[in-house]
Formats: structure tokens, C-alpha cells, sequence
């Protein structure tokens, strides 16, 4: 072997073993065991309060949820946890949540069944939108308590004894679907503990989203770093082209935005649009665009598409006039922009904004129509 393809290898090698080392390795987290006792612990509460474990010491059997917002599975079972601190909570159980999640490591394409994501304060917006009735508390920024007790996934159930013990730690039943639930474990167990009995079952798989562990703040930047790469295009399109987008005839929900490189609110709003792409594209969705711009202004309608990563399908009036342009759109527009339509396969329009977009009201649109669960 020649002296230049030695160096050529030694080199390729250390390029991978470098590779290697820049990887992230995965978050190796122990769940907490049968018969340990109860990792303490002080969090926040979206209620503004700091929580200790202390603070549930009246309660002969203590159940600890770990959920968050975002995951489907954690959404499909948020009125069966409501009902668990109902029912038990005269019978001396107490319940609370806490979410995992650090907010920096969900992707945006993780939150295609959801309108926000694991901060804090979108914590105290699902909290007071599905009136929580328990505390919920939020470990996203150190994680501490979450390792300490090891959840896989969202949801995961801890149900401790008076003397907080583990009894029991797994799932809440056998079924997301609620009407096929044969096997009530969370419920099980409460029950068991309440009668002063052995708990039968005393672990069970959970099954839901995998916890954001900070280490998967990697993943979140490969993503950015992969749409930034995604190509950008834009086409021109007439008023018969626009009406047969209003139309509809996709098997998609659509989302139409008429902007301009002009519009200071436009401008503004163009990240909301970009990042709702991300998020929905992934189910029947598509976000396009419609430049009001002049037609002489392709370039610079285009180069502001870049700078914005809009990989969407874009569109450029070959019109000057505008007001032929809106009527297109929408016959009950009053002329303005930006203009945004949610619009349903079939034409059916179920959103209309004159003005900047509320970006919660628009997602909770979306997630409305779509479904916020798995089928």
C-alpha cells in the first residue's frame, strides 16, 4: 500500500472516530424500583406555587403522573387522570403531574398533534384550557427529579404508599382508546393500597411519547439545520389559479396567506407561518403562499422566501391589480393584507384573518380539524 493511501485511511479513520466522539450518546435514565422510597423534590407549578413532596404528606397513597402537553398519548388520557383525582380525592389520594420534557429538545415536526409545546407557560395554558384539577409541575430546565425517578415515556404512573413507597409504575390502563380499556392498572393499584392489600400488578409498560431528555436538543438543531436546506421556489399564478386554490380539491387542509415584502405585519408574521409548516406538514396539511407584490419584484419576493426557509408552495400575482387579486381569495374580503384562509378539502373556509394571525387560535384551528390523537 502506497504512503498516500496509508495517510488516506489514517485520515478517513480519525474523521469517524471524531464523528463518533460528537455524537450524542442516548440518555441512559433507571426507573425508580419497586419498594424504593420517593425521590424528594421542588418544582414549579403553573399555578405560580413551588411544590415539595412534602406538601402531599396528608395523603395515605400519593399518585405521580409524568405528562407534558404535546404528546397525543398524554392528551388521550388527560380526562382519565382528571377522573383519578376526582373519584380518590375524598379517599385520602393525592395526585400530581410533572412534565419531563425540556422544551429546548422537542423538535417542531414532534408537535404535529398539538398546538404548543413543554415550556412553563404553555403548561399554564393547557392546564387552565383542560381545567387540570391536580398540580402540575414542570421539570424541563434542570431535569433533576426526572432522573431521579425514571420515566420512559409520556404518560408514566408512580403510585406510592403512606409511607411513600413504590407500589406500583407503568402505564394507566391498557387502551388510549378509552371504550377498549379492559385492564384499569392505575386504578387497580389506588384501590389495592386503599384496602391495605398487596397491589397484584405491580409494573406495566408504559406506552406514549419518549421523555425530551436534553441530550435530544442535538435532533432539534439537525432539523433546522435539514429545512435549511430544503429547496425554495416560487411560481406566478393568475386569478383563475387562485380561485382554484380557494376551491379546494385536495384531500389536505390548506392554509392560504396573502402577504407582501411591503407589509411591515406581513413581514412580521412570515416565521408563525413558516413554523406551523413544520409542524402540521407531516399529516394532511399544506401551507401556500401569495405574494402581492408587483410581478417586476419576482426576485426579491423570492429572495425573501429564502431567507425565510418557506420550502411551502409559493405563489406571485402576474397581476397589478390587487383588487382582483382579493376578490380571487375571497369574495367576502374587504381588501387588506395579510389575509390568511384555513380552508377545508371540499372549500369550506374555517378560519379568515384580516390582519396578523393569533398563532394559538390558528394551531388550536388546525389541531381541531386534524385531531389531536393517533388513528
Amino acid at each position: 500500500m502506497s504512503q498516500y493511501n496509508k495517510r488516506t485511511l489514517a485520515i478517513v479513520a480519525a474523521i469517524l472516530f471524531m464523528a463518533g466522539l460528537s455524537r450524542s450518546a442516548p440518555e441512559k435514565v433507571e426507573t425508580l424500583r419497586i419498594g424504593q422510597q420517593a425521590p424528594d423534590f421542588s418544582l414549579p407549578g403553573v399555578d405560580g406555587r413551588q411544590y415539595k413532596l412534602s406538601d402531599f404528606s396528608k395523603a395515605d397513597v400519593l399518585v405521580i403522573v409524568f405528562t407534558c402537553n404535546h404528546c397525543p398519548t398524554a392528551q388521550a388520557y388527560e380526562g382519565r387522570i382528571k377522573k383519578l383525582a376526582t373519584d380518590y380525592k375524598s379517599k385520602g389520594v393525592a395526585l400530581v403531574a410533572i412534565s419531563p420534557n425540556d422544551p429546548k429538545a422537542v423538535r417542531l415536526d414532534e408537535l404535529g398533534y398539538s398546538d404548543i409545546s413543554d415550556s412553563l407557560e404553555e403548561m399554564k395554558i393547557r392546564a387552565k384550557d383542560m381545567k387540570y384539577n391536580f398540580p402540575y409541575l414542570y421539570d424541563g430546565d434542570k431535569q433533576k427529579v426526572s432522573r431521579a425517578y425514571g420515566p420512559l415515556s409520556t404518560p408514566h404512573v408512580f403510585i406510592f404508599d403512606r409511607q411513600r413507597k413504590l407500589r406500583y409504575v407503568g402505564r394507566i390502563d391498557d387502551s388510549q382508546k378509552s371504550k377498549r380499556v379492559k385492564s384499569r392498572d392505575a386504578r387497580n393499584a389506588i384501590e389495592a393500597l386503599l384496602a391495605g392489600k398487596e397491589v397484584r400488578v405491580k409494573q406495566t409498560k408504559p406506552s406514549g411519547c419518549s421523555v425530551k431528555w436534553s441530550s435530544k436538543r442535538e435532533s432539534v438543531k439537525k432539523a433546522f439545520e435539514a429545512w435549511a436546506g430544503e429547496s425554495v421556489s416560487l411560481e406566478m399564478i393568475n386569478a383563475n389559479g387562485i380561485k382554484g386554490l380557494i376551491k379546494n380539491d385536495s384531500e389536505k387542509l390548506r392554509l392560504v396567506n396573502v402577504w407582501a415584502t411591503w407589509c411591515g405585519p406581513c413581514v412580521i408574521e412570515f416565521k408563525e407561518l413558516v413554523t406551523i409548516n413544520r409542524m402540521y406538514r407531516r399529516r394532511e396539511f399544506e401551507l401556500i403562499t401569495i405574494s402581492a407584490d408587483s410581478p417586476s419584484r419576482k426576485s426579491k419576493v423570492l429572495s425573501f422566501l429564502k431567507q425565510q426557509q418557506a420550502s411551502c408552495r409559493n405563489y406571485l400575482f402576474d397581476s397589478e391589480d390587487k383588487y382582483q387579486l382579493m376578490e380571487a381569495v375571497d369574495e367576502d374580503s374587504f381588501g387588506g393584507i395579510p389575509y390568511t384562509l384555513l380552508i377545508k378539502p371540499g372549500g369550506e373556509i374555517i378560519y379568515r384573518r384580516l390582519g396578523m394571525i393569533d398563532p394559538l387560535e390558528l394551531k388550536q384551528t388546525i389541531v381541531g380539524q386534524l385531531g389531536r390523537y393517533y388513528k
